[in-house]
């Protein structure tokens, strides 16, 4: 799964980047490997895994990964192939989710692409290219479908309806996903055409540090812009969690972050927070050789869970052996949750809690 991380040039794109890629700073447990130049794989940072190797005590620990993707600054006119507008639109169709970052700090001596501060200008210079993108996928589409519906065809007058709709949604300047379909038509009709405007977006609000905690004026204005896109918003303060990233010493990190007053990194809130716009959720395995996060995702059974680890175990599943996340902390291991009767044996039609510790049975 991969999100991309998108904006105007000089947002403070490539800084968020290379502070991810920094994760390994911010905690031994979750470093970060570069696969390409642009791509990275951030392992998502999760309290619950510590613990269980705390307990556990295994040979090694594996935690979840989510891939992020640093595309290529967009300029007006991208739908159009200005600037790097074929890749920006190529990249971004093959991730996800969307990481929209927006530049919500004064500083004179970063220039800004349109000369002064306007995140929701920003925001708007993106969403009428990806639209225009989408529209044009749209009518292409259609083109083919009208032939099929003039002949009476059914299923074709049916998406055709559907492409009227997503037609003038886009030409009002509304992204797909929050234009008013229903679940069978997003599934029938929307889903297989990919549209950029479909995917989740988090945005996330780059600012000063001062700000880092509480926002500013130009926060509150994405927020109040945002507010029917079902959308989260994250503050960053991405210029000085790039500096928290250069400190070698853990409690140097931690005070530094006190001083500002964060808890923790907002790296590491937003490795999380894109993970769950994935719509993905862990679960774990645990034993002496290894502890683990699988990733799957929300609403999956225990066989396609199983599938996770091998097609195998979800070919000959049989049954899961499962152990609420809680209960094993509490009880202290495997054994104690046993003999307490807090395992619980599960068939093919158990949907997968996130946080479930998890044994798979199974026979090829």
């Amino acid at each position: 799964m991969k999100a991309g991380i998108v904006g105007l040039p000089n947002v403070g794109k490539s800084t968020l980047f290379n502070c991810l890629s920094n994760a390994k700073a911010q905690s031994a447990n979750f470093p970060f490997c570069t696969i390409e130049p642009n791509i990275g794989v951030v392992n998502v940072p999760d309290s619950r895994l510590e613990k269980l190797e705390e307990l556990v005590k295994p040979e090694r620990v594996l935690p979840a990964t989510v891939d992020i993707v640093d595309i290529a600054g967009l300029v007006k006119g991208a739908s159009k192939g200005e600037g790097l507008g074929n890749q920006f639109l190529g990249n971004i169709r093959e991730t996800d989710a969307i990481l929209h970052v927006l530049r919500c700090f004064d500083n004179e001596n970063i220039i800004h692409v349109d000369g002064n501060i306007d995140p929701i200008r920003d925001k708007e210079t993106i969403d009428i290219e990806l639209q225009l993108k989408d529209l044009e996928t749209v009518e292409k589409k259609l083109e083919k479908v009208k032939r099929a519906a003039k002949t009476g065809n059914k299923e074709a007058i049916k998406e055709q309806d559907v492409l009227l709709k997503l037609q003038k949604g886009l030409e009002s300047g509304i992204s797909v996903r929050a234009i008013d379909l229903n679940e069978e038509e997003r599934k029938e009709f929307v889903a297989p055409l990919q549209f950029i405007t479909d995917k989740p977006v988090m945005y996330v609000c780059n600012v000063d540090e001062d700000a880092a905690v509480n926002g500013n004026a130009y926060v509150e204005k994405v927020k109040e812009a945002v507010k029917d896109e079902h959308a989260e918003v994250l503050v960053l303060a991405v210029g000085t969690e790039a500096d928290i990233t250069e400190l070698e010493d853990y409690e140097e990190r931690k005070m530094f972050l006190n001083d500002i007053g964060l808890e923790e990194a907002g790296s590491a809130k937003l490795i999380r927070s894109a993970y769950k716009l994935l719509n993905q959720q862990t679960y774990f395995t645990a034993g002496v050789k290894e502890v683990r996060a699988w990733t799957i995702p929300v609403g999956a059974t225990a066989p396609q869970a199983a599938g996770v680890i091998h097609t195998d175990f979800e070919k000959g599943f049989i049954r899961a052996e499962v152990i609420k996340y809680d209960d094993f902390v509490s009880f202290g291991s495997e054994a104690k949750v046993k003999d307490a009767g807090k395992l619980s044996v599960e068939g093919k039609e158990y949907v997968v809690a996130d946080g479930d510790v998890m044994h798979f049975r199974f026979n090829v």
